[in-house]
């Protein structure tokens, strides 16, 4: 099989959504995933992240989550201003993933399945957008403040997503590290421990000596056992109920 992809920016939906794009090319139909880009925004790790998807034969999208409030600054400035603002509101991003989701559907090799994926402020928002949007998988890394609120001085207005879990309609891989203070372990058991009360697929793993942003590659927390196992896990997560 072929591993040749083709990445770019599109713009995506009625509003013109900015957003990186990469997919393989050929005629077999794949699946899709979107790529919700964490805190520091919109930029080449990210994008990075949207093409190894590519190469490993789904088609994947990054919408830029910023680019309304900041449609023109680098990553970093971007997402200072956003930082400075609050944080990008729950009921835009549902929206702008849904607008993704419905780009991956729309492409000439799509298979119909469509997953979501984020890291940090991204595995909330993963969390999040799969009690609000059809979607058939969902992957939660590290997701910052799901549960319990940003501590006091924290950039971020996020609030408790525990009221929704009722309503994921997808099953879910979460990724943890026994070392993160956000979400810390005893956060990451009261999620699995709602998961579970509300009858949600929820497959769970924590990685010992891991803390926050294993899987950054460009940081010192990166973490490369932690990270390939993660990776594993996801392709594998993502085979059994995207196809592929």
């Amino acid at each position: 099989m072929s591993d040749a992809i083709r990445a770019e920016t599109v713009f995506i939906g009625d509003e013109q959504i900015q957003a990186y794009q990469a997919r393989p090319i050929g005629d077999n139909p794949v699946p899709g995933v979107v790529v919700i880009h964490h805190l520091p925004g919109y930029d080449e790790a990210t994008k990075e992240m949207v093409r190894k998807f590519a190469v490993n034969g789904y088609s994947a999208i990054c919408p830029n989550l910023y680019w309304r409030e900041a449609p023109d600054a680098s990553p970093d400035d971007a997402s200072a201003f956003v930082r400075g603002q609050g944080g990008i509101p729950d009921e835009q991003i549902i929206k702008d993933v849904a607008t993704a989701a419905a780009a991956l559907r729309g492409l000439d090799n799509a298979n119909g399945k469509v997953g979501v994926i984020g890291h940090c402020s991204g595995g909330r928002q993963a969390l999040l957008v799969s009690t609000a949007v059809d979607l058939d998988a969902a992957v939660d890394c590290y997701g910052a403040f799901a549960l319990e609120p940003p501590p006091t001085g924290f950039p971020l207005k996020a609030t408790s997503i525990a009221d929704r879990l009722g309503d994921v309609r997808c099953p879910v891989l979460g990724l943890f590290g026994d070392d993160d203070k956000y979400p810390a372990p005893e956060e990451v058991a009261r999620l699995a421990g709602l998961m579970s009360e509300h009858g949600k697929s929820f497959e769970q793993h924590s990685y010992a000596g891991a803390g926050h942003a294993f899987f950054s590659v460009d940081r010192p927390a990166y973490r490369p056992e932690a990270a390939v196992d993660g990776w594993r896990r996801i392709f594998a997560f993502y085979n059994q109920h995207l196809g592929g």
